[in-house]
């Protein structure tokens, strides 16, 4: 039997073991364990200290933190925006990718943002090439708008880019 997942705000004791845990779902050899890797499009951080404190530290949000046996395994973080919530900065260990924790974790963060602010719906942006990804999010519920940002190229804090295409795609969920 697998242990029960614990769920907290993190403080910012976590921000070293957040930042590797990110870092370890998204890029470089590591994240190629899992699914979500983006490796072969951003190479360089996907996100430091600093970045990961200033959502800790920020009233209007959260960085839900994940534990399996003391182990930080997982975390996201919600945003109060309005009458909606954003999620990101979404990371499930590698080694536990494709086991169903992040369905699992998805839905508590869109109940803690409905308990927590009553907001009507989850947004998020994804990189619009992340074809799999996404796919995924929509067998979630969430929706593609179409609505585009940018990419932040010659902004390392964000990665490097191996592609001239990136940009983030806002996707929508309704939450009842």
């Amino acid at each position: 039997m697998t242990a029960a997942l614990t769920y907290r705000d993190a403080v910012v004791e976590d921000a070293d073991a957040l930042v590797a845990l990110i870092e370890s779902a998204y890029r470089g050899d590591t994240s190629r364990a899992g699914w979500t890797t983006e490796a072969d499009i951003l190479q360089g951080q996907r996100t430091d200290p600093e970045g990961v404190l200033t959502v800790i530290k920020d009233p209007d949000s959260r960085l839900l933190t994940v534990e399996r046996d003391g182990e930080i395994v997982a975390c996201c973080q919600l945003e109060h925006r309005d009458t909606a919530a954003y999620f990101g900065m979404f990371a499930v260990s590698p080694a536990l990718q494709g086991a169903g924790l992040g369905k699992q974790i998805i839905a508590e963060a869109e109940r803690r943002a409905r308990v927590t602010w009553g907001v009507r719906e989850m947004h998020m942006t994804v990189i619009s090439v992340r074809d799999e990804l996404i796919a995924w999010y929509e067998r979630r519920g969430y929706r593609r708008t179409g609505t585009m940002t940018p990419f932040p190229y010659g902004d390392e804090r964000f990665g490097i880019p191996q592609r001239a295409d990136l940009q983030f795609e806002l996707l929508v969920k309704p939450l009842a």
